[in-house]
């Protein structure tokens, strides 16, 4: 960082740009912006700047749930492809996660396997016993257990879509929404386009 004095304020100045990759580690630098001194402010006037990440809090917006999911990969950003290339996590950028979190939640609060194939042997399991209530509560909740199958294809390969809503580099943090329905065909369209290229 570059120091300025400015009248009665030092001002610091990023001489670089910060890349926050995917890693398994995590590493957060804070920043003190001004007026640091000011107890009140001092909140306002600190920035999380995130310069390694794993994991991030990643909402599934049409089933209602949240989990804390591992970043594996950063696959698309519209603004600039070498952002991609040196893995850079910025807002709006386009990144693969792992599914199992979101899988466990949905076996669980449905009773239902998510992307598994049909033509897939299925192991036998010991079943667990369940009361009656819970039987009737999971067969209500079945009807509406439709996913979509592109959704559906992700969860059998163990890695979804998701688009990064945070902004990283300011709060030091990954959280963002999984992609799904006509957004998520327009990002495969432009996945697949690239890769013809």
């Amino acid at each position: 960082y570059q120091r300025r004095v400015r009248g009665a304020y030092a001002i610091f100045i990023p001489t670089n740009i910060v890349q926050c990759l995917p890693s398994l580690n995590y590493n957060i630098l804070l920043v003190f912006l001004l007026p640091g001194w000011i107890l009140l402010n001092l909140l306002r006037t600190l920035k999380f700047r995130a310069l390694r990440l794993d994991t991030g809090n990643f909402s599934w917006s049409s089933e209602g749930t949240t989990r804390k999911a591992r970043i594996l990969d950063v696959v698309y950003n519209a603004s600039n492809n070498e952002l991609v290339r040196t893995k850079t996590l910025v807002k709006n950028a386009i990144i693969q996660i792992d599914s199992t979190p979101f899988r466990q939640w949905y076996e669980s609060h449905y009773g239902v396997t998510a992307g598994r194939k049909k033509k897939a042997v299925t192991d036998e399991k010991e079943e667990v016993s369940k009361s009656n209530h819970l039987k009737r509560k999971l067969a209500a909740r079945k009807e509406d257990s439709k996913i979509g199958s592109l959704l559906d294809d992700q969860f059998s390969t163990g890695r979804l879509y998701a688009c990064i809503a945070s902004r990283p580099g300011q709060s030091g943090r990954c959280d963002g929404y999984i992609l799904e329905g006509k957004e998520l065909e327009f990002y495969l369209r432009k996945l697949k386009s690239k890769k013809t290229k």
